[in-house]
């Protein structure tokens, strides 16, 4: 059964250049595109999207439209996941989206939907519960947080570090083998000592892992990566 997906962005250009990127791929359907938050909201209720790609950004105020739907969402679609598309690469943002949970949830920049294997791959994930954040916005958190003195990163080591990088984008423990060539046992082993000497112990899940790696990574109150 196709991954059914409603579409909000503002920019004609943009929304129809998804919608082409998409048309592609048999197992996902958009069956709805929308140009602000009040008829995305209407398509929801209407259709049932499995999934909403959003713009962070839309009317009416052009502000965190795409954040607040999100929020909206886990309380009254908890089973709709949520991408938000942004040109913003800020933990803020990100880690408001998490606020009540990373499952379903995902956040890419803009420049990632050049790339369809990336959005096609993050629409599947959110659908299956699973939680996506931009390569970018981690990276920008880990080298913010490594240079904070005293900083826990200081204890990991360098396979470690990436391994950390891996789990705050969302990747299960089989993925994070694959990307970094270890054995889904070595994974593991890393994890548990990555948990150990943070302090994140109590992080079980994928959707709880990633929350808190983002919040161990951000706790050092980071001005926003632009």
């Amino acid at each position: 059964m196709a991954i059914t997906v409603a579409l909000g962005e503002d920019s004609l250009i943009v929304r129809e250049g998804i919608q082409q990127l998409l048309a592609t791929e048999a197992d996902i359907d958009v069956v709805a595109s929308c140009a602000d938050l009040g008829s995305l909201l209407e398509a929801v209720e209407e259709v049932g999207p499995d999934v909403v790609v959003t713009d962070i950004r839309m009317p009416p105020t052009g502000t965190d439209e795409g954040i607040r739907l999100a929020t909206m969402l886990r309380a009254s679609h908890p089973e709709t996941g949520v991408l938000v598309l942004s040109q913003y690469a800020s933990p803020t943002y990100a880690l408001t989206l998490l606020d009540a949970g990373s499952d379903g949830r995902a956040y890419l920049l803009k420049q990632r939907v050049h790339d369809r294997a990336e959005l096609v791959a993050a629409i599947r994930s959110v659908a299956a519960g699973g939680s996506v954040i931009d390569p970018k916005i981690v990276e920008a958190l880990v080298t913010a947080k490594a240079r904070s003195e005293g900083s826990a990163l200081s204890t990991l080591t360098p396979r470690e570090h990436d391994v950390l990088a891996e789990i705050a984008r969302g990747k299960s423990n089989t993925a994070i083998a694959e990307s970094l060539v270890l054995t889904k046992r070595a994974v593991e082993k890393h994890i548990n000592s990555i948990f150990l000497k943070l302090n994140l112990s109590d992080a079980e899940d994928v959707s709880k892992r990633v929350k808190a790696a983002l919040l161990f990574l951000a706790e050092a109150d980071q001005a926003p990566v632009e």
